[in-house]
């Protein structure tokens, strides 16, 4: 929660009580936002939310997005091995809460958190990391996705990236570097979690656009954001006729791996 609540936070906490209503995002730019996680009181950190030049108000990176949070949540869920030879990136960070408390949670493994090259939002993200004391461990690399990525570094064991997917224009760029960052190895593994307001053909189109690029769904689960429920990703299914409060409860956790062709 933030230290300090913005009226939008009041807001949308209001909506939430009142109404069953999910929030999508939370804080507001320039606004700090402590996180603790359920699972280990002890593992904590506080951001600030970017807030990016105007040209690039588009790019939607002013909040802290509820896949973040649920990644976050989950962090376990990521299988990240806790040694010095492991790898981790997130794309599309944001404020950075993934990227940073898998720093925190785990000293030994180094981590890039990457982000478009807006300088507001690099500064911001910049920040987060020498505010939770991981600079030694977690690099901040500017990437524009479908550029040349050998700036990220080391192939990646593991990539995490959350509600990045909702701009189809953008999927082709983001396979284009998932495929030069991703180690090739059996038991790299990409992690998407995107919210389901993305919208389920938006996902499927993704998802069909990642298999033509060598990579296998390994899994694709619809997972309550209350931590409550599951059920299998089915992109036909008919949230009815309260679709959008109904699609605000649930975010798709989405596994790639390489073919066995490609390894």
């Amino acid at each position: 929660m933030s230290d300090s609540l913005e009226p939008e936070d009041i807001l949308a906490s209001s909506l939430e009580s009142l109404y069953d209503y999910t929030p999508i995002t939370h804080s507001t730019p320039g606004a700090l936002f402590k996180y603790t996680s359920p699972n280990d009181p002890e593992l904590s950190i506080t951001l600030s939310t970017p807030d990016t030049a105007a040209e690039n108000w588009s790019l939607h990176a002013s909040s802290i997005w509820v896949s973040a949070l649920y990644i976050a949540d989950h962090l376990s869920e990521l299988g990240i091995p806790d040694t010095e030879t492991t790898h981790i990136l997130e794309l599309g960070a944001g404020a950075g809460l993934p990227s940073i408390l898998i720093a925190k949670a785990h000293p030994r493994v180094h981590v890039v958190a990457s982000d478009y090259p807006d300088d507001n939002l690099i500064h911001a993200l910049e920040q987060n990391v020498a505010r939770n004391d991981v600079a030694g461990r977690c690099r901040v690399v500017p990437h524009a996705w479908g550029a040349d990525s050998t700036a990220l570094g080391s192939p990646f064991d593991v990539v995490v990236a959350a509600d990045t997917l909702w701009n189809s224009a953008m999927h082709a760029s983001l396979l284009t570097t998932l495929c030069g960052v991703l180690a090739r190895t059996p038991g790299a593994r990409v992690h998407l979690v995107a919210g389901l307001h993305t919208g389920r053909y938006t996902l499927g189109a993704f998802l069909r656009e990642a298999e033509g690029r060598g990579f296998v769904v390994a899994e694709a689960v619809e997972r309550e954001v209350s931590g409550v429920g599951q059920r299998a990703w089915d992109v036909e299914r008919d949230e009815g006729v309260e679709a959008e409060r109904e699609r605000r409860k649930w975010v798709v956790w989405m596994v790639l791996r390489w073919g066995r062709e490609v390894v």
